[in-house]
Order: C-alpha cells, then structure tokens, then sequence
C-alpha cells in the first residue's frame, strides 16, 4: 500500500474550456487564470467550506441523535411506559427505521439533481423534525413503531446526498477532511446528546409528560428550526450555486474538472443497471457495512454497556461524552493523514485493527476502566473509519451519475449494518454482549479482507494504466508524487 498512483486523464487541446451550465451563465474556465492573486483560491474554498460545513455537519449530527436517541431514551421511564421490555419490541423499534432508510436511498439520490439539493435537504428536514417531535405523545409502543418508520422514511435521502454534495465541491485529496469535518461534529454532538438526555429527563412530569417525551420534543423542535435555516443557507452543486461570484464559481468548477474530468453533471437516464453492474460498488458497500455495525452498536447500547459495569442511569449518560470526543479526534486525524500521503487503505487497516482490539477489551476485560478504555479504541476506530471508507470509494468513482448510484448503495448498507446492530446486541447477552461483540469483530476482519482485495486490485490497476502510457518505474515514482491535477482514477 504505497503512496497513490493515477490514471491521466484526456485533457483538451486548447487553453479554455467553455462549460455550459443549467443554471449559470457559460463559464469560461481560462487555463491562463493564474493572473488572479495568489490568494484567491484560499479565499474562495474558505467561503465554500463555511458555506457547507457548518450547517450540513450540524443537520447531520441531527440526524445521528433522532435515529439514536430511542437507545437514551431506553434507560428512561419509556420501556415501562410503552412496554418495550416485552419479547422482542424494543429491537422491532429499533430496526424499523432502517427498512425504509436502505429501500429509498437510491431513489433519493436519483432525483436529487432534479428536485436540488436545498429543496430535497431542507424537505426531508423538516419532515423527520416533524416526526421526531411526534414521538413525544406516542401513546402505546405501536405508534412508536410507526414514527420510527416514518423517521427512515424521511432521513434515507439525507446522508447519500450529503455525501454526494460535498464529494461534488472538492478535489479528491480534499474529500476525506470534509467528510471527517461533517462527522467529527456528528460524533462530538452525539456524544453530548447524552448528557443533554438526562437535563431533558430532568423534566419528568412537566406538563403532564415524561422525561422521554422531552428528549423527543425538545430534540425534533431543534431538528425543526435548522431545517428552516437550512432553506436559506444550504448550497445547491456547484454549477447551480447563487453564493460565489462567477470568476469564483469558475475556479470551483476547474478544480474539479482538472483533478477527475467530471466538474459538470452527466445524465443518469439508462446508466442505473450499468452502474450497478460494477463489481468494485458492492465492495464499497460492504465494507462500508463492516463499520457501520460497531458503530450502531456503540450508538444504540453503549450506556447499557455502562451500566452493566456497574455505574447508575446518570453516570452512565455522562460517560458516553469522553469516548465521543477521542472518537473526534481520531476521526480528524486519520484524515488529515490520509488526504496529506493520499493513501486510504493502510490508515482504514489501522482503524479496523484499533477496532477489533477495542471490541476485545470490552468484551473480555475485567476490571471497568480497562473495559471503558475499550469503548474508547473501539469507537475511535469505526467512526474514523466510516469517512474513510466513503473518501476511498467516491476518489475511485468517475462521473456525477456513478457517484450517486454508488453513494446511495453504499450508504444504504450502513442501514443494513444497523439493523444487523440491533439484531445481534440481544437483550438477554445484557452487559457484555458477546456473541454481538464476537461477530463485529468478524465483520472488522472481513473488512482487512476485502481491503487486500481492492488495493491489490488497484495496484495492479495502476500498473497497467503506467505501461499503456508508457512510463517507466522511476517517472511514475515522480508522477505519484505530483499534484492531483489532470487525473482520473484513484488506486490506494
């Protein structure tokens, strides 16, 4: 697994290229542009990043708490109320949502172009708020089934086309930091959520409700109101964008087209089968399932967990936040490291490995503090892995219309590692959960798998695309370790 290699890219003959947009006016795109300050492109990608980072990480992390939080709400007075302690309710509570997540994910994606980015975004916001809130006035736990069901129904959507959006705006070296930026705010604020769970269920008796009808008002309230700004400030893709000037636009759109040729949208009529059809997706996808299972797990049961250690309802909130803020740091840091030595593989190795070694603490380990340390490894590696693994895939993907196929279908198998989540932390294995936590270290070993499997793939890849053009062992040493500019394909 060695410093990445690239395919070139065919490049026009000419010093311009005109691009027609749909919604610009034709943006000429002037390979002499240097003549604009030095500063100039800094200043734009800092206008880009405050424009999506902040409100996007923050409707993500939204998101994260109100699929999630039924798990805080658990330790409340809900399963005695809506008796979810009964057979198998809590788990059919927990799993419904993801039913309808993974079937419409892909439809989503596919008519997102269409319907725009801030429309779609700020719609389905709106309406998994409106849900949420909901839930607070269930009344028996068949209409929490059914609010959670509508709940997948409204975020599948999401997530794809979050992902998809920001892969639309950066170069391919950028990706892994912006997505790491969208899911460190997700991580830290979930962590958090916990502790705001139990100020919430502080309110227990107010207005005739009880604690868990707070967390569920309170946090779709909010959902609610970031939905609305969500409609003002949320960027459309960048061809359709109303916030940058048109020289600024211009250099957004060169960027793209000088770092993977597809700076314009293609169309995505008869090329869904096609699509499909590639081997490498569903390789994505899986993996992308491999860690996205501990981390619904950790999600879903980790103060369960705690408290099996021993700690009370309120310690065991409040213990969720630390291992939340390391997973932060490790999320950041694993992407800084990727994107600056552009290699994927090695570092998503290292977090599989962080990860399996966490699981195994927790699992096995006697005293407390070792077992908590665990959760510690374990969180850090999976959530750093989940921007990894979707970097690594949209660096490898080609096209506008390939990249929203493959995002939706990746995505949508993080819905199936969910329910997977749900399904193997079974009530009665209650505090360790072994057989859970023995086939997520399963799924972390077939992950080391299949990520042999792709950079042996790619390598070989790359070693072919080197003799076609004719290159010899030590130029492509030079031409691996030149700028990202007229490239194509990503092998790491």
């Amino acid at each position: 697994m060695s410093a990445l290699l690239y395919r070139s890219s065919s490049a026009d003959d000419s010093n311009t290229t005109v691009i027609a947009s749909p919604s610009l006016s034709d943006i000429e795109l002037e390979a002499g542009s240097k003549q604009l300050d030095a500063s100039f492109e800094p200043r734009t990608m800092r206008r880009v990043d405050w424009r999506i980072l902040p409100l996007l990480g923050a409707l993500y992390a939204l998101a994260l708490i109100d699929r999630t939080n039924v798990g805080v709400a658990g330790l409340t007075s809900l399963s005695a109320d809506l008796g979810l302690d009964v057979g198998a309710r809590y788990s059919i509570v927990s799993c419904i949502y993801f039913v309808p997540y993974i079937l419409l994910e892909l439809p989503s994606n596919m008519c997102l172009r269409a319907v725009g980015a801030r429309n779609l975004l700020t719609g389905t916001v709106l309406a998994w708020g409106a849900v949420q809130l909901a839930m607070g006035f269930v009344p028996t736990w068949g209409y929490l089934v059914l609010c959670r069901t509508l709940l997948g129904v409204f975020e599948a959507g999401f997530f794809p086309a979050l992902v998809f959006i920001v892969t639309t705006w950066y170069k391919r070296p950028e990706v892994q930091k912006k997505l790491a930026a969208l899911y460190m705010t997700s991580i830290v604020a979930g962590g958090f959520s916990a502790i705001l769970a139990y100020a919430l269920n502080l309110l227990d008796g107010k207005g005739g409700l009880s604690g868990w009808s707070w967390i569920f008002i309170v946090e779709g309230a909010a959902t609610m109101i970031f939905g609305i700004a969500s409609w003002i400030f949320i960027p459309d893709f960048p061809d359709r964008n109303t916030f940058l000037t048109a020289e600024q636009t211009a250099l957004v759109l060169r960027r793209i087209e000088e770092d993977r040729g597809d700076a314009l949208p293609d169309s995505l009529r008869g090329k869904v089968l096609l699509h499909l059809s590639d081997w490498k997706l569903w390789i994505f996808a899986l993996m992308y399932l491999c860690v996205t299972v501990p981390a619904y797990a950790i999600g879903f049961f980790m103060t369960s967990i705690l408290s099996g250690m021993g700690w009370n309802v309120e310690m065991s909130l409040l213990l969720t936040a630390p291992p939340y803020v390391f997973a932060a740091v490790s999320v950041m840091s694993f992407a800084w490291l990727s994107d600056r030595y552009h290699m994927r593989a090695l570092f998503l190795a290292i977090q599989a490995l962080m990860t399996i070694i966490g699981l195994t603490m927790t699992a096995y380990a006697g005293p407390p503090g070792w077992r908590y340390t665990g959760i510690f490894l374990a969180n850090a590696g999976c959530s750093a892995s989940i921007p990894g693994i979707l970097a690594y895939s949209s660096n490898n993907i080609i096209s506008h219309s390939k990249r929203a196929v493959t995002t939706a279908i990746t995505v949508s198998f993080g819905g199936i590692g969910g329910i997977i989540a749900t399904t193997i932390y079974r009530q009665q294995d209650v505090p360790r959960y072994i057989p859970g936590m023995l086939a997520t270290i399963s799924l972390q070993v077939l992950l080391l798998i299949l990520l042999g499997l792709m950079t042996v793939h790619f390598w070989h890849e790359n070693k072919k695309s080197i003799e076609v053009a004719g290159l010899t062992e030590q130029s492509s040493r030079s031409f691996a370790a030149e700028s990202v500019q007229h490239t194509r394909a990503t092998g790491v």
